[in-house]
């Protein structure tokens, strides 16, 4: 799952950055408005975590802008106990949910599962396809009721994928939910993530676009 953290406070960023990705998120950390604005037009978000009071530009005005061209990315606030009218603005904006800082990790993973459980339209944390059972909750993945045990990427990959079964990712929209700006990226990355989870899921558990990317096919 990519995650747009947009924070001004280097403490809290920093902090909440590396725990998102030691439980094994992909985060991508910006600081003002302005340019939290710029990534949310040239890249694509599972989820973004949006401060309110930026520099440069406010976070209200940065989700109006994302709402008002169509684009449903699920946004949770980041706000201050005392900051009840910007909360109720933010969610007036288009905001899925909010956030009362201080706030505890499990509760923000939580709340981001939920608010991207309703885009999907799932009431079941879990993922449920033909034989494979992917829970993102336990960050458990079973084939037929047995446990699989799955990498940290390989699990990125699969939820990715089953996350819209039957649509096409390339390698590039892979590599964007395993990868934040900056972290390197293997030129194989992905060929060898798909190569392990056939290898442990069956062969033909994914599916090849020969030249445009990868798909689980629909049941």
């Amino acid at each position: 799952m990519r995650v747009l953290l947009v924070e001004d406070d280097a403490m809290i960023a920093q902090g909440l950055q590396t725990a998102l990705r030691q439980s094994g998120f992909t985060v991508d950390l910006m600081h003002d408005g302005r340019s939290a604005a710029h990534a949310l037009q040239t890249s694509l978000f599972d989820v973004v975590l949006l401060d309110l009071g930026l520099p440069h530009r406010d976070g209200i005005d940065v989700l109006r802008e994302l709402r008002k061209r169509g684009d449903a990315t699920p946004v949770i606030i980041l706000t201050a106990r005392d900051e009840i009218q910007q909360r109720i603005a933010g969610l007036d904006a288009g905001a899925d949910d909010y956030i009362v800082k201080p706030f505890d990790l499990d509760e923000v993973t939580a709340r981001m599962r939920s608010v991207l459980r309703r885009a999907a339209g799932r009431g079941d944390p879990a993922i449920q396809h033909g034989e494979l059972r992917l829970d993102p909750v336990a960050r458990t993945v079973e084939r037929n009721g047995s446990a699989v045990k799955l990498s940290a990427h390989e699990f990125a990959v699969l939820e990715a994928l089953l996350q819209r079964p039957g649509a096409v990712l390339s390698r590039a929209q892979l590599e964007d939910r395993l990868y934040g700006w900056d972290e390197q990226i293997g030129s194989n990355a992905v060929e060898v993530y798909i190569h392990g989870l056939r290898r442990k899921l069956g062969s033909e558990s994914i599916r090849t676009l020969r030249g445009v990317g990868y798909f689980v096919p629909k049941k």
